[in-house]
């Protein structure tokens, strides 16, 4: 009775200790995978992790999944345990012996069962007789092998034969001739046209057309003096009635004289004018425009614009006056002309440099085609008559100019040098081109100038025949031979790597030609 009653208690002491272990809880999430989780697991320091399944999210933990996971626990010196409702998640951890939680209360409540012992590989007795074994599987080698002396010959002999490979392909040489070299040139009368099509051996050349628009602000100090109008002319207008009905004359009716650019006045109130042949009436009139322009002598106001100069007639029996200038600081014509003209000159000094900055530089722009193709917008500030000490001109202008592409100049030089090459020389270098004339375009749109072409050549050396001359031998013996062989005009340049390397490669490859 007394030991059974022990039992009992030691029982519960026990399940009271295990309910005290820690539990580390993990809950998973639907983007956790195999390794997301086991680096949860890898910060757990307590006997027990628990696996937390979420109800409402898919996880994708495989049977495989969990076994990898369990003996993760396992070798963190943990028990694993779930916590889901999931029939076939549950089914998986029963089959792995995993205990399964309904809740995570349940699983600190309730007692975890004992994991089941792993079983330890036992290592086998090694066999017995290996070394003798080993003896009869693998042959012994030569004796001559295992002596010194054979060991020492085979390093010699290893030793030479990568020295010999070196020899062959570390020295590297560059080797610089001066041929025979003689300056060949021709003078080209060149035409070049849009409405050329191609190249021609005579000179014809197409030439391309590429325009731009450029605007700026140009100003200037004035010092003339303009006249300003300072009063408006008035006087009397009679008017004559030519009807037998009574005419309204209204406010602001316009007369003027009969002249190419006639001055005009205005009616300044409201008049009747009685019915009847050879009726007048006085009506007071002032100018348009003001200044002394409205000054007019008697009798010369004799319009009436609009449909009422049919039915009746005017004249000023007296001269209207009144009208009057000032002399102010002003920009004249004159002014205006002058800075018209910088302001083009340096807009096309603008557009000059734009055009060339978009062609190539080898490109041929010709001046003489250049021109203003219109004047997209001039205004002046202030406008004409109005004072000012500062004129300011705003302008916007479109130009073209025509070019010579570079490929079209080296297809028309190629074609004018070829055909008077030296028989054994050949082209080295590029060629040099020079305008002797000033391009000059004619009434036909075609420009017409002197290009003079200048190139070296230099005679033909056979490169395979200068490798065989000096592959393998000594640099002062190269030079002399070639200077004899081609009557180069300097000695040759030898540069040999390594520099302490007393011959030329013997490899074509590692030996480089080149003219000078």
């Amino acid at each position: 009775m007394d030991i059974t009653f022990h039992v009992q208690r030691y029982q519960y002491i026990i399940q009271n200790l295990r309910r005290l272990l820690k539990t580390k809880i993990v809950t998973l999430e639907s983007h956790d995978d195999l390794i997301s989780v086991r680096d949860k697991f890898s910060w757990a320091k307590t006997p027990r992790i628990l696996l937390v399944w979420p109800k409402y999210e898919k996880i994708t933990l495989r049977l495989l999944d969990l076994q990898v996971l369990r003996r993760h626990a396992d070798s963190l010196g943990a028990q694993l345990g779930l916590v889901t409702r999931r029939a076939n998640v549950r089914r998986d951890a029963e089959s792995l012996g995993i205990p399964v939680f309904k809740s995570t209360a349940a699983a600190q409540r309730d007692l975890w069962p004992d994991s089941a012992p792993r079983s330890r590989r036992t290592p086998k007795t090694p066999r017995r007789g290996l070394r003798r074994i080993r003896d009869i599987v693998y042959e012994k080698e030569a004796p001559w092998r295992t002596s010194l002396l054979g060991r020492v010959l085979t390093f010699t002999v290893g030793v030479i034969a990568v020295l010999t490979v070196a020899s062959l392909f570390v020295p590297h040489a560059a080797l610089t001739l001066y041929p025979e070299a003689q300056t060949q040139s021709v003078v080209i009368p060149v035409s070049a046209g849009e409405s050329i099509e191609a190249v021609s051996v005579t000179g014809a050349i197409p030439s391309q057309s590429l325009s731009i628009t450029v605007d700026g602000e140009q100003s200037a100090a004035v010092a003339s003096r303009i006249s300003v109008p300072k009063s408006k002319s008035q006087g009397i207008a009679v008017f004559k009635n030519l009807g037998q009905t009574e005419i309204k004359i209204r406010a602001g009716t316009i007369i003027s004289t009969a002249v190419e650019q006639p001055i005009k006045f205005v009616t300044l109130h409201d008049t009747l004018l009685d019915p009847g042949l050879d009726k007048f009436v006085d009506v007071p009139i002032e100018a348009l425009q003001s200044g002394a322009s409205g000054n007019v002598p008697a009798d010369s106001v004799i319009v009436v614009e609009g449909p009422l100069g049919l039915s009746i007639a005017v004249t000023n029996p007296n001269p209207i006056t009144g009208g009057a200038d000032s002399q102010v600081v002003g920009a004249t014509d004159t002014d205006r002309e002058k800075l018209r003209k910088l302001a083009l000159e340096n807009l096309r000094s603008d557009a000059e440099s734009k055009l060339r900055a978009q062609l190539d530089a080898a490109d041929l722009l010709l001046p003489d085609t250049f021109k203003v193709v219109k004047v997209v917008e001039e205004s002046f500030e202030p406008q004409a008559g109005q004072p000012s000490k500062t004129l300011t001109l705003t302008m916007q202008v479109e130009f073209s100019a025509q070019y010579i592409l570079a490929e079209d100049l080296k297809q028309l030089s190629s074609s004018a040098l070829d055909s008077s090459i030296t028989k054994g020389f050949e082209p080295f270098g590029e060629m040099k081109l020079k305008t002797l004339t000033k391009p000059k375009t004619d009434s036909s749109g075609v420009t017409h100038f002197e290009l003079e072409v200048t190139r070296t050549l230099l005679r033909q050396v056979d490169t395979m025949q200068v490798f065989s001359m000096v592959r393998g031998h000594n640099p002062k013996q190269v030079s002399d031979k070639l200077m004899k062989d081609f009557a180069l005009r300097k000695e040759p340049k030898v540069i040999i790597t390594p520099s302490w390397w007393p011959w030329l490669p013997l490899i074509p490859f590692n030996l480089s030609v080149e003219m000078r």
